[in-house]
């Protein structure tokens, strides 16, 4: 009797500390959400990878913008010289040493190059409304994980509530068995078997809490916060109406990440053939200098110094004719790459259309079994009231009764899973539809 006393203490205690977290912190979805967006360590990765498309799209990366270079030198050389001069004089001069300085600002700046230039910075433009893309697909990604893991933690906080329920139900059938066992109204094997139902209603209650920490660590991983945070979720789920969700999914093709990622890869493929293409067209740029050269020579030089200071200008035209067949080569590997684009288009419609619908059968399933575990609830726990009356009255055995109390236990559970499930079927829906940033949970 000490050790079923032990454990009533425990899970007294137990009861308590669940009590006391009702102070604690009520995590809403939406501030879930919230924190997810602030704090996610893949979104925020993803984002660092949007600001990086974000410096590529920039002017000063598309070679629209002239190049100025500044150079300057300066060369000594000290060696023996020999000069004969026209007139057959010759000069013999040891350690001759001559000294040459420059220095010079150089302007070049490509006037035209066949809109190569253009296509290029258009495709990075496209590239960074891609990344802008990946991030949201990112985004959606980690909200389908936050929310499974928040309506985890919800089906476990009910269904440790509902196990509690239970093991005091059981509490109260052992206490009830130990004094018509005093008294002797019933035998010793009604007592044996309700401390058997009480230590299986233990364990269950045991491995259904640890369960709830375990996922509430989960979820505050996805928050990216303290992982032993204290906090309690709402069990409380809405399901859209059947108007909204239609017309969600007659959007679907405007809005659906999968197929926007693809039209921006194929825009890029397209921008890319044309800037191949521009490799084949003649080239013209301008070029503009100011230089300054200072030069000292020995004595067998014609000049013994000289210096000079000036501007000088160009325009050049340049037409690569040939260039080994790469630029052939490449204009038929950009060509390809758009036709595999335009093929990946094809494919990825057939294959969104075809998980919208196989997301929609679902949710519309999990619903029909929602309504139907309701109903099961229902009827269980009427009959779970009917059978404690009848025991009372001695018309049926205990172990009839422990069968009514199972049979309301698993439909309890069952129906818990079953509102969650629903609800996760939705949003797995909506983000088909590509409106789960859209739609507030």
């Amino acid at each position: 009797m000490n050790t079923y006393k032990m454990k009533f203490k425990f899970f007294f205690i137990a009861a308590l500390a669940l009590g006391s977290l009702s102070a604690q912190e009520l995590l809403t979805p939406e501030q879930a959400l919230s924190l997810t967006l602030e704090n996610n360590f893949g979104i925020l990765v993803s984002k660092i990878s949007e600001a990086q498309a974000e410096n590529n799209a920039s002017l000063l990366n598309t070679g629209f913008l002239p190049t100025l270079t500044a150079t300057s030198g300066a060369n000594i050389a000290r060696d023996n010289q020999e000069a004969v001069f026209q007139d057959g004089n010759s000069r013999t001069v040891d350690g001759a040493e001559t000294k040459r300085y420059n220095a010079s600002v150089n302007l070049n700046v490509t006037l035209f190059d066949g809109f190569g230039r253009y296509y290029n910075y258009q495709r990075l433009k496209e590239q960074y409304e891609l990344s802008g893309l990946q991030v949201r697909q990112t985004i959606e990604q980690t909200l389908l994980q936050l929310y499974a893991a928040y309506y985890e933690v919800a089906r476990l906080d009910e269904s440790v509530r509902i196990l509690e329920q239970t093991f005091q139900n059981s509490k109260k059938r052992l206490q009830r068995a130990e004094k018509r066992f005093e008294f002797g109204s019933v035998t010793g094997l009604d007592v044996l078997n309700a401390k058997v139902d009480l230590n299986s209603d233990s364990i269950s209650l045991l491995g259904q809490r640890q369960a709830l920490l375990n996922a509430k660590r989960s979820l505050n991983t996805l928050l990216a916060r303290d992982l032993e945070t204290v906090f309690e979720v709402s069990p409380m789920v809405a399901f859209l109406s059947s108007e909204a969700l239609q017309n969600y999914k007659e959007s679907y093709q405007a809005n659906n990440t999968r197929l926007l990622l693809n039209r921006s890869n194929q825009e890029i493929s397209e921008l890319g053939l044309k800037a191949q293409k521009s490799t084949i067209i003649p080239r013209l740029s301008a070029n503009g200098a100011y230089g300054y050269s200072e030069g000292q020579f020995p004595a067998t030089g014609f000049l013994a110094s000289n210096n000079t200071v000036g501007l000088s200008a160009g325009i050049n035209l340049n037409w690569n004719l040939f260039q080994s067949g790469s630029q052939q080569v490449g204009i038929r590997n950009a060509r390809l790459a758009l036709e595999a684009t335009q093929l990946q288009e094809k494919q990825i419609e057939q294959e969104v259309l075809r998980d919208l619908r196989n997301a929609e059968g679902n949710y519309r399933n999990a619903l029909e079994v929602y309504r139907l575990q309701q109903e099961n609830v229902t009827t269980a726990s009427e009959n779970y009231r009917r059978a404690q009356s009848q025991f009372e009255l001695g018309q049926i055995t205990s172990i009839e009764l422990r069968q009514a109390q199972i049979n309301l236990l698993n439909a309890e559970l069952v129906g818990i899973q079953s509102k969650f499930s629903a609800k996760l079927a939705e949003l797995e829906f909506l983000n088909h539809c590509g409106v789960l940033l859209d739609v507030s949970i």
